[in-house]
C-alpha cells in the first residue's frame, strides 16, 4: 500500500510561520499538548468562577 503525499501548502511562508510557532509551543500531532492547553484553561475559567 502507498503512503497518502501530504498536499503543497497554499502559503509557504505562513505555513513555515505555522510549523515555527507549532515547534515553540511544543506541539505535538497527537494532540497531547492540545489536551493541556485545554485543561489548564478549563481549570483557569474554573477558578476564576470561585
Amino acid at each position: 500500500m502507498t503512503e497518502k503525499k501530504k498536499p503543497e501548502p497554499d502559503d509557504a511562508e505562513q505555513s513555515a510561520r505555522f510549523v515555527e510557532t507549532a515547534k515553540k509551543l511544543e506541539v505535538d500531532e497527537g494532540g497531547t499538548a492540545f489536551e493541556k492547553a485545554l485543561n489548564n484553561l478549563k481549570n483557569k475559567k474554573d477558578s476564576d468562577l470561585n
